[in-house]
């Protein structure tokens, strides 16, 4: 298990990552033009740069050019980035001392000034002002970027209504105003974005209900609105399909639990006013990681089952009146970093899979009524008469919200007496948030998250907030740039030995860093010349393409020519993993994975494939993805080696997977060829799911027409049918739904028509409905000894005779 610190960064990680990723990943069609040298430069865009430094008096970088300045060519550093197409400005990022202290702002700032300048670049589809101190209402001038796509103003004092005016941005994707001192309702026009995917506006002081529209917001992958004033039930979200992430924390929603998608993957509601039953729907939310209604008071019993729900790893309910008895033999997830019963009313036994981590501070249970625990537990009769005092279905808005009802209304009056009830208002959450921070159960470590801090050249790779599809990578090295004297010393100066494969223009290294650390090394030989310079948006995004079941890069190096300084030989650095691919685990002579380890495989294969298909924008097709390209790691997780990164297949998109590449060096991923290109992955995990179901090499389509055809026929029939046809090695593992599920949703992959093929999130909880079905059948074998002495056909031989 990995330490419990770095565990439970896990979400920080991902919420992190997810929003600022998005940024660059957006633009990916346009990274070869971006930046660039230009004999024309438009005047207005170098005033205005000049301009925006003087208001700021911040970077100092922008006083020290002439109206000769090659803007579109400077250099992206932690405090200022500019991002050109076309001799156009498109992005401005500025991030005030590395996220951390604002720079100082002149007396005389004016943000209706700032704003006037900014709104002259007219092309800018990317703006990030972090951490400058910004203080006043945003100005209504900042309707007129009509293009803008992403807007990041976290970590100032603006304050003031969310103006009309942002709603005049048609094309906005990203709306991140986090810590800020806004006031008002939320406006009801935030709907009216057909694109918006991210909308996070917390630790602000909006107060009043959300709106009703927001049910509307399809898109919407991030809601964010929490450390507000919030009230009211909120609206229905089960429409919004691709709600991912919803962050509720610390406002008065309530009193009814939120009504969501089942593919939800945070859920965080915690220290609201919600009242009601937790919803026995959460048994389905089979990609929910996240759980936390803690400081609350919902009433009614726990679903135990969701210990063992396929992805959750942190689940906090404490501070509720939750009954419920818990019993001793109860599943639990591996994967579980925190869980905290704590303040509830639960009775029975703590289960045997959560006990053994209660010293190491995952799991605490104090304040409940359960027995033949240590520590801090009530009576059984307290639990029960508590249980019986309580109703399990109040409408009632709390006594709270009313008076946050009224505070609203009262400000509408206007004059002294309004100014009197808000000043009421503050004085009446401030007690309440200090008596609920009393009655907090044992102590929990809270997980927060302020994106805002991070430098902003990061944005360039913004991905938004994902699921377990959206685990970034967090053990791996820091991303760094290597010294070419490093890469030589670790391959003996690139010699033969260290050579994988036949030359090529993309050639393979294996070398050992100076730590011993085992890297692989893809050095790639540049068609055109290019400064650094133009490398800089591909490395940012390489550098943050990291996911669990993925072989992430973990650092990069030019070597230039040394006449022109153009870069000749660009290296990547990946991880490298000594446990060999999935073939080797399945088909090889050596010890081979079990029928639950193959499930596991295969849901790690999705949940890559998830990530490059809907992790990142545009997403990542046509992967030409084989068995052997899964290699496994030292703790026999699977992580795909070959994928189509930005780069590697501009320069040679045969070798790196014959992927369509297009004018401007990107792959073609846009309607009718994006979704064809999806289905192709599809059929590739169909034929990596039909070798762990026979556990024989498939080596030509020959063979998956045959299989195919084998495994039709067998699963339409009978169990022994279906048996006969599997590996032999797994026929005494698998239970019969769960070999019948896998069947079923490889046969789906392998369709003839590409329409009909499932998409890549039905694989992944398909698979992990199969793990569920296998899992209380895997020490049950009773039922099919019937089989033991069987002799499967000789699947080989049916290949063969096809």
């Amino acid at each position: 298990m990995q330490s419990l610190f770095q565990l439970k960064q896990r979400p920080v990680v991902l919420m992190a990552n997810l929003v600022l990723m998005h940024t660059s990943l957006l633009f990916l069609s346009t990274l070869f033009h971006c930046v660039h040298l230009s004999d024309q430069f438009q005047p207005f865009q170098y005033n205005a740069l000049k301009q925006i430094q003087q208001f700021l008096n911040y970077p100092s970088v922008l006083t020290v050019f002439d109206n000769t300045w090659d803007f579109c060519n400077v250099e992206p550093s932690p405090f200022l980035t500019i991002v050109c197409y076309e001799d156009n400005v498109t992005q401005l990022h500025i991030t005030g001392n590395n996220g951390v202290f604002p720079p100082s702002l002149p007396r005389n700032f004016s943000i209706d000034a700032l704003f006037s300048s900014i709104s002259s670049l007219s092309n800018l589809k990317v703006l990030s002002l972090v951490s400058l101190g910004l203080w006043g209402p945003l100005p209504a001038t900042i309707g007129k970027l009509s293009s803008m796509e992403i807007l990041n103003l976290s970590s100032n004092y603006i304050n003031g209504f969310i103006p009309l005016e942002l709603s005049y941005l048609n094309n906005l994707q990203t709306l991140v105003l986090d810590h800020n001192k806004f006031t008002g309702q939320i406006p009801h026009w935030v709907s009216s974005f057909n694109d918006l995917a991210v909308l996070s506006l917390k630790n602000n002081s909006l107060f009043g209900s959300l709106p009703s529209s927001i049910s509307s917001s399809e898109n919407l992958r991030v809601l964010a609105m929490a450390d507000n004033h919030l009230f009211g039930e909120i609206p229905s979200l089960q429409n919004l399909t691709n709600l991912q992430i919803l962050d509720l924390k610390n406002n008065y929603f309530g009193p009814s639990f939120p009504v969501l998608h089942h593919k939800v993957v945070t859920v965080d509601i915690r220290n609201n006013s919600f009242k009601s039953s937790v919803p026995n729907e959460l048994n389905s939310y089979f990609q929910l990681e996240k759980l936390d209604i803690s400081i609350n008071e919902l009433i009614g019993p726990f679903p135990p089952s969701l210990f063992s729900l396929p992805s959750i790893n942190y689940i906090d309910i404490s501070g509720n009146k939750l009954t419920g008895k818990l019993f001793q033999n109860m599943s639990c997830n591996a994967h579980l970093v925190l869980v905290n019963l704590s303040s509830n009313l639960l009775t029975g036994e703590l289960p045997a899979c959560l006990r053994e981590n209660v010293e190491e501070g995952v799991v605490s249970y104090d304040g409940n009524c359960l027995s033949g625990e240590e520590g801090n537990q009530k009576p059984l009769s307290f639990c029960h008469n508590e249980a019986l005092a309580v109703e399990v279905s109040p409408q009632k808005l709390r006594h709270k919200e009313r008076k946050a009802m009224a505070v609203l209304v009262s400000s509408l009056v206007g004059g002294i007496v309004g100014l009197a009830v808000i000043v009421g208002l503050s004085l009446w959450v401030f007690q309440r948030r200090n008596r609920r921070a009393a009655m907090k159960g044992p102590s929990t470590r809270l997980i927060t998250e302020k994106l805002s801090t991070v430098n902003t050249v990061k944005l360039l790779s913004d991905a938004r907030y994902i699921s377990e599809t959206m685990k970034m990578g967090a053990n791996l090295p820091t991303y760094r740039a290597f010294a070419l004297e490093e890469l030589k010393e670790a391959t003996n100066n690139f010699s033969h030995p260290s050579i994988v494969g036949e030359p090529s223009l993309i050639q393979i290294y294996r070398g050992k860093l100076g730590d011993g650390t085992a890297i692989v090394i893809r050095s790639i030989k540049m068609r055109k010349k290019h400064s650094p310079t133009m490398f800089t948006q591909h490395i940012e995004i390489i550098s943050r393409l990291r996911h669990n079941h993925l072989v992430s890069c973990i650092g990069h190096c030019f070597e230039c020519c040394p006449d022109d300084s153009t870069v000749g030989i660009v290296y990547f650095v990946f991880e490298s993993l000594p446990n060999g691919t999935l073939r080797s685990s399945i088909c090889g002579g050596g010890v081979r994975l079990n029928w639950a380890q193959r499930i596991t495989a295969g849901i790690g294969v999705a949940k890559g494939i998830q990530f490059l298909h809907t992790g990142i924008m545009p997403g990542v097709f046509s992967n030409h993805l084989k068995i052997t390209d899964v290699l496994l790691d030292p703790n026999f997780h699977v992580k795909i080696c070959t994928y189509n990164l930005p780069l590697l297949a501009h320069q040679n998109a045969g070798l790196m997977g014959g992927a369509a590449v297009s004018s401007n060096g990107l792959k073609s991923n846009i309607g009718g060829r994006e979704k064809e290109e999806e289905k192709d992955d599809i059929y590739d995990i169909g034929v990596i799911l039909m070798e762990i179901l026979v556990g024989r090499p498939i080596m030509s389509q020959n063979d998956v027409m045959v299989v195919k055809d084998i495994i039709q026929v067998s699963n339409k029939m009978d169990d022994t049918a279906r048996r006969s046809i599997v590996d032999p090695t797994i026929i005494k593992e698998c239970s019969t739904e769960s070999l019948k599920t896998v069947m079923d949703i490889c046969l789906r992959c392998l369709s003839d028509d590409p329409t009909a093929r499932p998409s890549i999130e039905d694989i992944l909880w398909t698979l992990q409905f199969a793990a569920q079905l296998q899992d209380p059948w895997r020490n049950d074998s009773h039922h099919i000894h019937h089989l033991s002495d069987s002799n499967p056909n000789n699947l080989q031989e049916q290949i063969s005779r096809g």
